[in-house]
């Protein structure tokens, strides 16, 4: 074989498209575009936060530009493309889509018209006050880390997620061969089920739903059945029908829309509405105006002409547009790792598990930091208590080296004591001093004995956990958006037709005409 010719290797088809598909498969699968049970989050989510948190952007500090914060994240946590990054901010700033945004924005941050976000050198962010309380307690060792793309940086596999963001605000993701579908629900509502299932791990379905009553969208409509929903807590998957606020206005001729279904483009549904107008396809709509406005909301006016039913036509509108859609449940997310479809109750209860181990991690690392704190105190104070003992020792040492091993066979210190007694300065030996670190001192040894009590407790910390969740609720908990009503039956083909007398006619030919019972002559 010639330097210039390349070796042929002979490898089946089936070994390399499984070789190749596999690990594109399962990067997408876990690190793309499912969100993990613990959080909520999907990996670009988690890492948009977390830079927005090492940036300082705090809901008290000034905003700044999202093209700052792409760029850290990008050279940071995410090795993909800006687009990608800028996206997701966006999403998690807009009320329509995120049932409580985690993102703070300021400037053109797209409409429910399906217009885009400005470009990233215009816009601006900081995170919302409700952000903090995913990624609150994060410094305190309660999650695992591990090293980012390039191996400089520490990044979290997952948030402390102080309240169950995966329920509230929903997930929508599509991987290799795996789709989730989470709806977003109402906070107050999450959280009081999640309470009672710590109160009552086995809690029924039908109890757990005297809690958490459905979905609740940010664009509040109303949910038609209850079926659906059961069907998709039960089991993790289940469809709901969700249908506009609408009003017939018999006196103006006209039907106004309030309310959309989540996720409807309300420009495209207008020009869904015209096209059906103006094909005939729905007789009697004359005009549409949209009247909405960043204050007032959604309010579309749908005129129809003064012989026509309003009711028929918006029957045939609900029938024929997106003013009624249908909501597909898939709850799936990732398990340790594992993509799982998951039932209500399981949700709550991997959450409650990493709820337990956030608090028990915090509390350890508390614990810990006192007792460190303790340590040192209990030295300063021996030093106190023999003080011209102390001083004359350090004083005829040959060295600070020298002074510290004096130290430790003299009053039996440790090596850090013995550190913090020749670093103290003199203002320590003043009585005023000496009396703060005994009453220091006193505070830390109850604190260290609370901290071991909650970790031998299981039953204090779930008490926390209730406590901290409550605190939240109480904070940031808003009335539910979206009704729920029981369901009616389907529209029918006569619900779609006005009734009226008419006549029918048969002619010699066999042939048969309905005719209006008022034109027939």
């Amino acid at each position: 074989m010639s330097e210039n010719k390349q070796p042929i290797f002979e490898v089946s088809l089936d070994e390399v498209l499984h070789n190749s598909m596999m690990p594109y498969a399962e990067h997408v699968i876990l690190d793309r575009a499912l969100p993990r049970v613990e959080d909520g989050l999907k990996p670009v989510q988690r890492r948009i936060l977390y830079t927005m948190y090492e940036l300082g952007l705090t809901p008290d500090k000034p905003h700044k530009k999202c093209a700052k914060i792409v760029g850290d994240c990008l050279g940071k946590y995410h090795p993909h493309g800006d687009s990608s990054v800028y996206d997701a901010l966006v999403r998690m700033a807009q009320d329509f889509n995120m049932r409580m945004p985690l993102v703070n924005g300021h400037g053109n941050f797209g409409t429910v018209d399906g217009d885009t976000a400005a470009a990233y050198r215009y816009t601006e962010a900081r995170l919302e006050q409700l952000a903090l309380e995913l990624l609150r307690d994060i410094d305190k060792d309660t999650v695992d880390f591990s090293l980012n793309f390039d191996d400089s940086l520490m990044e979290p596999n997952t948030l402390p997620g102080r309240f169950p963001n995966l329920l509230v605000n929903g997930a929508t993701g599509i991987a290799v061969g795996l789709a989730t579908n989470i709806p977003p629900h109402n906070l107050g509502e999450v959280i009081d089920g999640t309470i009672a299932m710590i109160d009552n791990p086995k809690i029924s379905l039908k109890e757990m739903m005297k809690h958490i009553k459905g979905p609740d969208f940010p664009t509040a409509a109303t949910c038609y059945g209850v079926n659906g929903i059961i069907e998709a807590y039960k089991t993790g998957r289940g469809r709901v029908m969700v249908r506009s606020k609408c009003e017939i206005k018999e006196d103006k001729n006209c039907i106004v829309v309030t309310e959309l279904p989540y996720q409807v483009n309300k420009s495209m549904l207008v020009q869904s509405i015209a096209a059906l107008a103006k094909d005939k396809k729905i007789d009697g709509i004359t005009d549409i105006k949209d009247l909405s406005n960043g204050r007032n909301g959604i309010n579309l006016v749908i005129h129809y002409r003064r012989d026509a039913n309003g009711q028929v036509i918006l029957n045939q509108l609900y029938k024929n547009t997106q003013l009624q859609d249908t909501c597909a449940i898939n709850m799936l997310a990732l398990v340790n790792n594992e993509p799982k479809v998951l039932s209500l109750p399981q949700i709550l209860d991997y959450y409650i598990a990493h709820q337990e181990e956030v608090i028990t991690r915090r509390t350890r690392f508390d614990l810990d930091k006192a007792e460190a704190r303790a340590h040192i105190l209990e030295g300063y104070k021996i030093a106190s208590d023999n003080i011209d003992e102390v001083v004359d020792l350090i004083r005829h040492a040959a060295s600070i080296p020298d002074a510290k091993e004096k130290l430790m066979a003299r009053f039996g210190l440790s090596d850090v004591q013995s550190q913090a007694i020749v670093d103290m300065t003199m203002g320590k030996l003043t009585g005023l001093e000496q009396q703060k670190i005994v009453d220091e001192l006193t505070r830390l040894h109850a604190l260290i004995a609370d901290l071991r009590a909650i970790l031998s407790d299981i039953g204090r910390i779930k008490e926390i956990i209730k406590n901290e969740m409550l605190e939240i609720r109480r904070k940031y908990a808003d009335g539910r958006r979206t009704e729920i009503v029981p369901a009616q039956d389907d529209i029918l083909l006569e619900d779609l037709i006005e009734r009226h007398d008419c006549v029918i006619t048969l002619t010699h030919a066999g042939y048969i005409k309905r005719l209006p019972a008022d034109t027939y002559t």
